[in-house]
């Protein structure tokens, strides 16, 4: 039996879902000679990790107590009575995870999986590539910080694995690097990498007001508790960067041009949460009615999409052909059409759910299995 060291950083949704599925795939795992030996869970206070890294681990019992516990919002150190390790402490915590990285990544081998939303994660992630540990990312920030922080993750291209880092569980990431590594050169990447906003956009399309769009995906649950975060444009800002430094930009964040769906006015700094759906909102709704008439017009529809051509790259709302996979896109899936040489009157379509943390989680669980080979 093969077993795969790891230790998780960030017990949110995303993470809590991965131990779940790392707990009921334990016979389809067996069957395949792979044994995925958790030796920790770190959040952003505490670090509780078995008594014995090198010979032990985080049994099934104890994972499902640390999903209980996180999902009622407490601390890992509410686990200090169960028999295992724990280390109170943002600095003493990485303290911690060193030692450990520094203990297996040579000898065993550490995956180390970052389903976190930290930036606070890319320091430790930078030193431990160097001690012979695998990355296995859901996390975005580490590959959207400086240039200077990504060379130091994909140093080691064979031992960092981000697929879930767009699009969830779709197979964008592996696609491309397979388009890429076989000499089919990628010219221009279109996409709606954003469910909570190709829900939006697929919603207005019917006449529906934003304001009222907006407001009915957040009683759905598909924005974030401040829908600004998903109409900032950020989050897709960041996925496209990290599509763009695979196809060799040199570039950070601020170089990609964003378009938010709202004015800085009516930004957090300015304005609620309870001021901006209540009455900010709704001033932007003649606006959008406008764009969208026009566009049908002229036969197309409007999408918020990222585009990486050349130079560019940048996000914001497009007139697309309705017949055209973006063009058809309905609900929340995600849709990314790909042109390269092979590909370039009808492109690469990849299309399905790119959000949610069972999909994002599964993503994660196959990225760790595909680096078992790494493993003694």
């Amino acid at each position: 039996m093969k077993n795969i060291p790891l230790l998780l950083m960030g017990c949110g949704g995303v993470g809590r879902q991965l131990l779940q599925h790392i707990v009921s795939c334990r016979s389809l795992h067996a069957q395949q000679g792979v044994h995925l030996r958790v030796i920790g869970v770190c959040d952003s206070k505490s670090l509780f990790f078995a008594s014995d890294v090198i010979t032990r681990e985080l049994n099934d019992q104890t994972l499902y107590e640390v999903c209980r516990v996180k999902s009622n919002g407490s601390s890992l150190s509410a686990l200090g009575d169960l028999g295992e390790c724990i280390v109170y402490g943002n600095s003493e915590s990485k303290r911690k995870v060193m030692d450990i990285a520094a203990l297996l990544g040579k000898a065993t081998g550490l995956a180390f999986v970052d389903c976190s939303a930290s930036s606070e994660t890319i320091g430790v992630l930078n030193q431990v590539v160097d001690m012979g540990c695998c990355v296995v990312l859901a996390n975005k920030k580490p590959l959207t910080s400086i240039m200077e922080d990504y060379d130091k993750l994909v140093s080691f291209p064979r031992r960092i694995r981000h697929e879930s880092t767009v699009g969830a569980g779709l197979p964008v990431i592996a696609s491309l690097n397979r388009l890429l590594s076989s000499g089919d050169p990628v010219h221009r990447i279109i996409g709606s990498l954003s469910g909570t906003l190709g829900y939006v956009m697929s919603e207005v399309e019917d006449g529906k007001p934003l304001s009222e769009v907006v407001k009915a995906a957040k009683n759905l649950g598909f924005t974030e508790p401040d829908p600004r975060d998903d109409l900032s444009g950020m989050d897709v800002a960041r996925k496209a960067l990290i599509l763009a430094r695979l196809l060799g930009r040199r570039i950070n964040l601020d170089n990609i041009k964003i378009e938010s769906l709202y004015p800085d006015e009516m930004g957090p700094d300015a304005m609620s949460v309870e001021e901006f759906l209540a009455s900010g909102i709704v001033s932007l709704d003649n606006d959008v009615q406008e764009r969208v008439k026009k566009a049908l017009l002229n036969g197309n529809v409007l999408r918020y999409v990222c585009v990486i051509e050349g130079s560019r790259c940048e996000v914001g709302i497009q007139e697309l052909p309705k017949d055209s996979p973006l063009g058809r896109l309905r609900g929340s899936d995600n849709v990314l059409e790909i042109y390269s040489r092979c590909y370039n009157k009808q492109p690469l379509v990849i299309q399905g759910a790119g959000a949610g943390n069972d999909t994002t989680a599964a993503g994660v669980l196959a990225d760790i299995l595909d680096i078992q080979d790494l493993f003694p």
